[in-house]
């Protein structure tokens, strides 16, 4: 079966996303990143018309001769990797900005098709596009189609086959300006005189180019001897054209003539029907929803709405899940006579992997919300109503799209910094991303909201803890921008896409992969976490201390209350004895001052690992407890009777705010550009956690 490799470019927000996934099933989907870079991208393999389509899409970017990271990675994949078609993704409703990369991808003289995505959108608005003539235009295949009704996909298909099976070049029909044109005609004529070849360029494709400054052209055509003449020929033809253009830089006549074609092909090509005066579905919804007034509080009514939703309906399945691993423990430790055994499978790996899978529903709800408000476009009008709110604090609205995906996983949120240009901006946001609370931080606030708070004010205080951890990361960017990063902020410039009914299947594999993700976690990382936690918790054992304790509890006969009190006392001894009891007792000075007992310290230390394990850790050490009665062994009620609330609501703090998990970590620090800016990063979380926290303890202890 013949393989054809296809590259998806264009534009950010133009839907490459949709259509790669209505192009196929998306049952090969595989996320990653690029090779030695940061960048995600996505490929998916399928079978069509007895050939195997590989697909590789490149992240969105408006130009692959920037100097961004997406930018530059687009770059080198287009012209250093092989694959056999490029299929450039445009929106047709903004097709003339979109023609302005369309225009680059020319130049590299591959075998393309134009998908003019949103078919559907661009008929709603009453545009009509001549299909035939773009084609004629530009030399290249060109379909419409709609991702999400599918309009066009089969057509896209088909003639991807045609084009890769063909040996036809692109031969393009678009022309420049007349001073341009003229000195294209003379390097194209210098060329053909002296039957210079170059690759399968042809003369006028070879003189484009080199008036045009293309760096890996001039590479090639240094170690030519034809360099000798042609370098007086290029000088002459570029004082030529500065001339015209009022400029001595390439760069800046290129973007007008790009611009000046783009504006031309889209005037040859496209009609509107619509109404000058007649606002559009999108105009009508930003009136409300990015209002100078109701913006804001429409916005936090959301959020509130989705913490409400994460809780309520999380909480359901969560009794469900807790019975299951509680009832499936029993039955696993009825058939394991070894007691170490039996102890290591029901009390490490099914208690500590049960009580990170106990949140599962909580993380699923968290990211159908997130993923439903960034494919409708409405995160974006955020970031534009945030701006103003945000340069009071040393920021702008395009920080907002790292933060708000911070609440999903920080991993993500740190890449997502690459958009800013300004370094400062790019540092001040990485600094500050640790303070939107991740999905595995979601785990802690939900334990310990049920266990303190009753189920009907459970979801408001999810939402206080999330908006007070942004609010404090706010001031935390003001106070880096003051005294550490000065200097003045970047203008905001986004875009802000079209209102867009939700993909379904776009969040569906959105979710499905995240929480895919999750499990994988809990059933390796957090199992083999569990595993040591559990080591370190039952040993070295103490012999001495059973001994002295199966004495007491013999001399107490039937007294069942004694004889239970007893048991967890020398439970709660072995604990403090352990290895991980004494790493506990060693940092427990450092926490006391928070209210923190050992069981807490040692928790928040495995946290630094994954968020997760704070929850396995304290499902672990919390298995026994001295005032909780034996038919109530639910954590909830191990926290509620061994832990303060003053502590638990310190806790919370403390873990809303210090390092994130080592894989965001990791990523943090190449990001930044070094590990010492992960040990800054420590030294700022650690310092500004334990402040807080302290505070609220303290504070809470005076008024209760």
């Amino acid at each position: 079966m013949n393989a054809i490799k296809i590259v998806l470019a264009g534009q950010p927000n133009v839907g490459k996303s949709m259509l790669i996934n209505a192009m196929s099933s998306s049952n090969s989907l595989k996320v990653g990143n690029f090779s030695g870079v940061t960048v995600e991208k996505t490929e998916i393999c399928f079978e069509h018309h007895c050939h195997k389509l590989e697909m590789v899409d490149l992240p969105g970017t408006y130009s692959i001769r920037g100097y961004s990271q997406e930018e530059k990675v687009a770059h080198n994949y287009l012209l250093n990797e092989e694959y056999d078609v490029i299929i450039n993704v445009l929106d047709s409703t903004h097709l003339q900005r979109n023609l302005l990369l369309t225009l680059e991808l020319l130049k590299l003289n591959k075998k393309m098709i134009l998908a003019l995505n949103m078919a559907d959108e661009a008929k709603k608005e009453g545009i009509e596009i001549d299909v035939a003539q773009i084609e004629a235009i530009t030399g290249v295949p060109t379909v419409l189609v709609s991702a999400s009704t599918g309009e066009g996909v089969d057509e896209l298909l088909e003639r991807v086959h045609d084009i890769a099976d063909s040996h036809r070049r692109v031969s393009s029909n678009i022309l420049y300006s007349n001073p341009i044109e003229e000195e294209i005609l003379k390097l194209s004529k210098f060329f053909n005189e002296r039957g210079f070849t170059l690759r399968d360029l042809s003369s006028r494709e070879i003189a484009i180019r080199i008036l045009f400054e293309d760096k890996d052209l001039y590479r090639e055509l240094h170690e030519e001897p034809i360099m000798i003449e042609l370098q007086p020929q290029i000088v002459a033809s570029l004082e030529h054209i500065y001339t015209h253009h009022e400029t001595k830089n390439i760069n800046d006549v290129k973007a007008n003539e790009y611009i000046a074609i783009a504006k031309g092909i889209r005037m040859e090509t496209v009609k509107c029907s619509r109404q000058k005066n007649k606002k559009t579905p999108t105009k009508k919804i930003d009136d409300i929803l990015i209002n100078k007034y109701m913006g804001v509080p429409i916005f936090l009514f959301l959020m509130w709405g989705l913490f409400q939703l994460t809780f309520e309906l999380g909480a359901i399945p969560m009794e469900w899940i807790d019975a299951g691993f509680g009832a499936f423990g029993e039955i696993v430790g009825s058939v394991i006579p070894h007691e170490a055994t039996r102890s290591l499978i029901v009390d490490g790996i099914i208690a500590g992997v049960g009580s990170v899978m106990l949140f599962l529903p909580n993380i699923i709800i968290l990211y159908i919300g997130i993923a439903l408000l960034e494919t409708t476009g409405y995160m974006s009008r955020v970031a534009f109503l945030l701006d103003g709110f945000f340069h009071k604090f040393g920021l702008h609205g395009k920080s907002f799209i790292p933060l708000v995906t911070g609440f999903g996983c920080t991993v993500p949120a740190y890449m997502s910094t690459r958009t800013l240009k300004s370094e400062k901006d790019r540092l001040i946001t990485l600094f500050i991303l640790g303070f939107m609370s991740c999905g595995a931080k979601l785990p802690v606030y939900v334990l310990f909201t049920g266990a303190f708070f009753g189920p009907e004010q459970a979801g408001n205080i999810l939402f206080v803890i999330y908006i007070a951890g942004a609010m404090l990361g706010l001031v935390m960017a003001k106070a880096l921008r003051v005294f550490v990063f000065k200097g003045e902020d970047e203008p905001f410039v986004m875009e802000m896409p079209k209102y867009r009914m939700p993909s379904l299947k776009l969040i569906w594999h959105t979710v499905y992969n995240k929480a895919k993700s999750y499990i994988k976690k809990a059933g390796t990382f957090i199992l083999a976490a569990s595993m040591l936690i559990w080591f370190a918790s039952a040993y070295p054992k103490q012999p001495l201390l059973g001994e002295k304790y199966d004495i007491q509890i013999e001399q107490a006969g039937e007294n069942k209350k004694l004889v239970s009190k007893l048991e967890n006392q020398l439970k709660l001894e072995e604990l403090e004895a352990s290895y991980l009891g004494q790493l506990g007792k060693f940092s427990e000075p450092f926490f006391s001052p928070l209210g923190f007992d050992w069981k807490m310290a040692v928790a928040l230390e495995t946290g630094l690992a994954a968020k997760e394990v704070v929850v396995s850790t304290l499902g672990v050490l919390y298995a026994v407890g001295d005032d909780v009665d034996e038919e109530s062994n639910s954590l909830i009620a191990q926290l509620k009777a061994n832990v303060s609330f003053a502590s638990a609501m310190a806790f919370i703090v403390f873990v809303m705010i210090y390092l994130p998990c080592l894989a965001a970590s990791m990523v943090f620090a190449k990001e930044a550009g070094g590990y010492k800016y992960l040990f800054y990063l420590f030294v700022f979380t650690t310092v500004t956690a334990w402040v807080f926290a302290f505070i609220t303890y303290r504070i809470l202890i005076k008024i209760l």
